[in-house]
Formats: structure tokens, sequence, C-alpha cells
């Protein structure tokens, strides 16, 4: 990636270091590899029981290259303070595992961001799952100011309530959702920064400078709607 693509759309320049892992803005170079990741399957469950709202990873294999493509960057062409969607890929021990997502809508107004994240299977069962969440939700709190932490899975995901309880968040209800064409309970969870069970390893990050200008956190108009 150049410096100057970085300096177009900071999110790319971010990268965030927690001992083994790092998380690291979704570059072009970087789409493919992820694509392959997805390929090789992030679950091991049928349809009717998959513990994604909506698994676009049952779509033939040139599809899914193609929507994961398309969703890498309209999200960049829609990131703005106002609203966006921080995506930062996951490796371990220098390997390539998954994606760890954080949607904020009016962040600087609310500070709440909305998680969101996948594994591949092969990284499964391995703790990789608790500690990037930990990571991003670290770097949030202590970097981008954020007041609350939210997250959602469905009543029978066993491992996302396991992560997210090992992070510190806390049920807040549930609600009922849909799944495959039927209905299905949805638990919610919130983490606040009292709660926050950090990570073994403190946080390297780089480029986040330019990423607080572009989000407006400091003091900045930040890259609103009305200026973008």
């Amino acid at each position: 990636m150049s410096q100057g693509l970085a300096e177009v759309f900071p999110p790319l320049g971010l990268r965030i270091t927690c001992g083994p892992l790092v998380l690291r803005g979704i570059t072009d170079e970087l789409i493919m590899p992820l694509v392959e990741v997805a390929r090789r399957g992030v679950h091991n469950q049928p349809p009717e029981l998959t513990p994604l709202a909506n698994d676009w990873t049952t779509v033939p294999a040139p599809m899914l290259a193609i929507n994961y493509a398309k969703w890498a960057w309209n999200n960049r062409l829609m990131f703005s303070a106002d609203s966006w969607i921080l995506a930062l890929a996951v490796e371990y021990d220098g390997e390539l595992v998954g994606v760890q997502e954080g949607k904020g809508e009016k962040f600087r107004a609310n500070r709440s961001i909305s998680t969101g994240s996948w594994l591949g299977r092969a990284a499964h069962g391995r703790g990789i799952g608790t500690l990037m969440r930990q990571a991003y939700c670290t770097f949030a709190i202590d970097h981008l100011g954020a007041q609350e932490m939210l997250s959602e899975a469905f009543v029978d995901n066993p491992a996302s309530t396991r992560v997210s309880e090992k992070v510190g968040y806390r049920r807040t209800g549930s609600r009922p959702a849909q799944r495959a064409g039927a209905e299905v309970g949805e638990a919610m969870y919130r983490l606040v920064p009292d709660d926050l069970v950090r990570p073994p390893y403190p946080l390297e990050v780089e480029g986040l400078e330019p990423l607080l200008r572009f989000l407006g956190l400091d003091g900045s108009t930040g890259n609103t709607a009305e200026v973008a």
C-alpha cells in the first residue's frame, strides 16, 4: 500500500498490534486473501443454524469474491465522520485469519460502536476471537473515546456468547430476528469502559492521528457528509 492511498483514506493506514495479533486496514491487496480464508469456511453449521445474520459465505465462489470486493470498496465510499464501518483484517502469528469491525452512527454524539466479526474456521478454538474483540474494544475505548460497545448474537450461538462474556459485555435483553426464513431469538450485549476485560498484551497503534482527523475526533469537522 502506498502512503498516498492511506492519506486519502486513513483507515487503510491503521495498524494495531496486540501481542501475536495484528488488526490492520483492509487494502486492495488483502481483499482476495480474505476471500480465500472465507472460502475455506467461517463456520460449520447448516444454513438453518448459521451464526451469521446474513450468511454471505454461501454464494458460489466467484460471487463471493465479487461481493466481498464490492463490500470493501463501498465501505470506503460511504465512510464519513457521521456514519462509518471501521473493518480491520486480523492476522495472528503472521497468518490472515478474519475480520473484526465496528460500526459508528453519529459516533461523535453518542460514542457508541456496534461490533461484528468473522473468523476462518481453521482459527476457531484458539482464543483468537476473544483477543481480536479485546484489542478492538480497547482501541475504541482508549483511542476513539467510545463509551459503549454493542454486540448481538443468535441465542443458539454459544461461541459468540462466550467471547462477549470474556471481554466483559453484559446481556441487556433479547429480541426476535430472522434466520434462513425462520424466526429465532437474538441476544443483545453491551460493554462499558469499566467492565472491559483488557487483553494480556499492550496495544501499539500506528496511523491514529490521520484517522482521528478523518473521524472529526480531533476537534475538526472530519470527513462529514457536508464536506466530503
